[in-house]
């Protein structure tokens, strides 16, 4: 057997495994603490450096500051949303029910993540634009992401049968996707308030290096955040699922020993 096929099938043994509630909630465990340090030890300087190290706007003084939160919320929103419709779609096509629990705890930490770039965006805008709200392409269409992460805990919490619910759900996901598109150019196709694009993964960003590194970190510290809390959360949903399962009571019962 050549290095090629052993390697792909190393792949889709652990991709299986992944599959099993009993085997991710065990490797799950020991992630999660990984993902709470890193974030921490990333969202801590990142605040610091932000907040009071980096120098003030030449325009908008120290108002401008908001931005270490929002737009690091901002990416996330949208990532979350990804993240979520991938998940439904394997949960789909290969009926695992893991990634079908996974995509559905994707839905109240995106939902919350883009509440806090509606409110910080809110906060921003009154200082600079005059107005909390505005109804311009990218304010509107992350109105519309909130309302998708909102549809899809609403259909998810509207049908009992838990597999059932995940399937429609996560149609409503993979058809929201749309939207992303949408957040993300709003600002070319259509006349806004937001300005145009400051950072370039792929060229030279128009943000000055003390202001670009400590929102890079935050951006990091954020997805640190989500992994930590999205498995925690599906750790969580499938031992209430699976209370009457051997692994429940023998990883409980474990766990007191």
């Amino acid at each position: 057997m050549s290095s090629h096929t052993s390697f792909w099938k190393r792949c889709k043994t652990w991709f299986h495994r992944w599959g099993s509630p009993a085997w991710f909630y065990r490797t799950s465990g020991l992630i999660i603490p990984w993902l709470w340090a890193g974030f921490f030890l990333l969202a801590i300087p990142g605040l610091i450096w932000g907040l009071s190290i980096a120098p003030p706007d030449y325009l908008q003084g120290d108002s401008y500051r908001i931005i270490f939160i929002h737009v690091p919320s901002a990416w996330q929103s949208m990532l979350i949303f990804a993240v979520m419709a991938i998940l439904a779609l394997i949960g789909m096509v290969w009926r695992i029910r893991v990634a079908e629990t996974l995509a559905m705890c994707c839905a109240p930490i995106g939902a919350a993540f883009t509440i806090v770039t509606l409110a910080t965006g809110s906060l921003w805008g009154k200082p600079t634009w005059g107005t909390f709200w505005q109804w311009d392409g990218r304010m509107t269409s992350e109105l519309v992401l909130l309302f998708l992460y909102l549809g899809v805990i609403g259909l998810q919490q509207a049908i009992e049968e838990p597999r059932k619910a995940a399937r429609a759900a996560g149609l409503l996901a993979l058809v929201g996707v749309v939207n992303l598109p949408i957040i993300h150019y709003s600002v070319e196709w259509w006349t806004t308030l937001h300005q145009g694009t400051t950072i370039s993964f792929f060229g030279e960003s128009s943000i000055d290096a003390s202001m670009l590194w400590p929102l890079l970190i935050m951006a990091i510290a954020a997805k640190f955040y989500f992994g930590a809390a999205l498995l925690t959360r599906t750790r969580n949903t499938l031992l209430l699922q699976d209370r009457e399962k051997n692994w429940v009571r023998e990883t409980v019962q474990g766990e007191k020993s």
